[in-house]
């Protein structure tokens, strides 16, 4: 039976550390499944069964678990960075650039609540540990990875903080949807005048999505006017698809068709220049029969086609002159399900779907252009990542010197990936990286970095876990993460209300947001009719897990 003991405790083999971490994970997996008043724990639970099998004596060599944990964050924070890339700088344009103070003014405020309960306690609790129940208390995982990692820089040796990241967690959930009620019954919001003030919004603001006319040439200082000449007149971006001459022949117009009195033309834009361009032309008409082959130069076909050429990625739809060379439009593109006017600055990614409409043969040579093999996107584009994790190592090594500060600061193994996954999530495409990976693939790769670094923790956590809780500050570690969670999201929710007049369903959806906090997001969803919670986390989620990795990594760094 010795091989069976060898598999249960021996520290030093293979076969039990990977058992070891099969079952944490596993179990921690399943458990975070249960809902307990509607809300789950998720991946989560992993950190906790890690504790718990820690506690029982069962671990591992810990040069490996230390390896383990770091791949693990690596993995998981480079991956974050690769999705939130694309949205990054552009959630600071126009409503955005409020959202994100308001984000800012959170994440600044949870870490002024827990250095003013660090000098209130004279130094009752270290900062090391007060960083990992600051962590806890705004549900940040990625920022106990990069406080951990920070500690490996200054040689410390003190407790496990994620005893306190584990004390602070749960109740740091629960504190996060309460003040999402709290701030409900303090500013006296009615959710149904709430929900009239969204719809009226999105009546009152066209999106800049695709907006298909028929029109009809009334104007007649556009007779003998080519397409071309009419696009720069109006000084609007619009993509005319088809052209049907008073014969009833359907054309695919160039840049150089010239237009008649009474064409009727097939026009897709923007929403908002929908207007501009219905009076510069003429108006709308109806029953167009587009399709009716017969009445055609050449037969006509719509079709997605979807980009997998790598050498496409990264380049205009004005610099592939579809018009000009192929004989075809491309009215709009599909993007992660959601469609874009084709304008001619657009720039192309690999897994975007391209609408063409042309001939047949016309299309079928756009098709063989831009790919259009759906095997090829089967694979995932691991150069791109390691060539990343590589360059992200490489940046979280150099020191910075900061003055009044002995020693210089690195990013670290998170830091340095994240920033440079971020870069290469937005500007890839510029130094020919293809930096498409499947939602799903990227989500496995995230969840599996995650459980590892939380398996990781938590056993190494175990052995002192208990103590700390029973006989310990694992209550005063509660209740200094409740405050944490409680205040700043109080004090900011009423000023973004009252000061930004941001609407409720917007502004729990940033609350969840600035937290990174799935479960709160998931709560607020669950009392909302629309997306506005979505739109609210989605515009503050890229800066705000920016910045709870950088202040977890950087409070250890200047404060310890």
């Amino acid at each position: 039976m010795n091989w069976l003991s060898d598999l249960l405790f021996n520290p030093d083999s293979i076969a039990h550390i990977v058992a070891l971490y099969a079952f944490v994970i596993a179990v921690g997996v399943l458990l975070g499944k249960i809902k307990i008043f509607g809300i789950s724990l998720g991946v989560t639970f992993v950190l906790f069964v890690g504790i718990l099998v820690g506690h029982f004596g069962f671990t591992g060599n810990t040069s490996i678990l230390n390896f383990v944990q770091d791949f693990g964050l690596i993995l998981f924070v480079f991956c974050i960075g690769l999705q939130v890339g694309p949205s990054f700088f552009s959630s600071f344009k126009k409503g955005g650039v409020a959202m994100n103070m308001v984000a800012v003014g959170i994440v600044a405020l949870n870490i002024a609540v827990a250095l003013i309960l660090y000098f209130a306690l004279q130094g009752r609790v270290d900062i090391p540990m007060m960083v990992g129940i600051l962590c806890g208390a705004v549900t940040n995982t990625p920022g106990l990875g990069a406080a951990n990692e920070a500690l490996t820089q200054i040689n410390y040796n003190g407790p496990q903080i994620a005893m306190g990241y584990a004390c602070a967690y749960p109740l740091g959930v629960m504190g996060i949807i309460l003040s999402m009620i709290l701030i409900r019954i303090i500013c006296r919001i009615d959710l149904n005048k709430e929900e009239e003030e969204i719809k009226r919004g999105e009546e009152a603001n066209p999106h800049l999505k695709p907006f298909f006319l028929n029109l009809e040439v009334h104007n007649e200082a556009l007779q003998g006017k080519t397409v071309l000449q009419v696009r720069n007149f109006l000084a609007r971006d619009f993509v005319c698809s088809r052209i049907m001459k008073s014969d009833g022949c359907v054309y695919i117009p160039t840049a150089n068709t010239v237009l008649e009195l009474n064409d009727k033309m097939f026009i897709v834009c923007a929403e908002d220049d929908s207007e501009a361009i219905i009076t510069f032309i003429g108006p709308q008409v109806q029953n167009v029969d587009w399709e009716a082959q017969g009445k055609t130069d050449k037969p006509m076909v719509s079709r997605r086609i979807l980009v997998t050429q790598s050498n496409i990625n990264g380049k205009t739809l004005g610099e592939l002159h579809f018009n000009s060379m192929y004989g075809v439009n491309v009215t709009r593109v599909n993007r992660s399900g959601m469609d874009l006017f084709a304008s001619r600055q657009l720039t192309l990614q690999v897994g975007d779907r391209v609408m063409v409409v042309g001939p047949q043969d016309a299309v079928e040579r756009v098709a063989g252009l831009l790919g259009n093999q759906l095997k090829r996107l089967d694979h995932p584009n691991i150069v791109t990542i390691f060539i990343g994790i590589l360059c992200g190592i490489l940046f979280g090594s150099l020191p910075f010197a900061i003055p009044g500060i002995p020693t210089p600061i690195k990013l670290g193994l998170a830091g340095g990936p994240l920033i440079i996954s971020i870069l290469i999530g937005r500007f890839g495409h510029k130094v020919k990286l293809v930096t498409y990976t499947t939602m799903s693939a990227n989500l496995m790769l995230r969840e599996v970095g995650l459980a590892l670094f939380l398996a990781s923790v938590g056993i190494k956590a175990g052995e002192n876990f208990v103590h700390t809780v029973v006989e310990g500050d694992g209550l005063l570690y509660v209740g200094i993460g409740f405050l944490i969670t409680i205040i700043p999201l109080i004090i900011m929710g009423i000023v973004a209300r009252w000061r930004h007049k941001l609407n409720y369903y917007t502004l729990i959806g940033l609350i969840a947001g600035s937290n990174t906090d799935p479960p709160a997001l998931a709560y607020a969803n669950q009392v909302s009719s629309n997306d506005a919670p979505a739109v609210g986390y989605s515009t503050v989620y890229p800066l705000s897990m920016f910045l709870r990795i950088l202040t977890a990594q950087l409070l250890i760094l200047l404060m310890a």
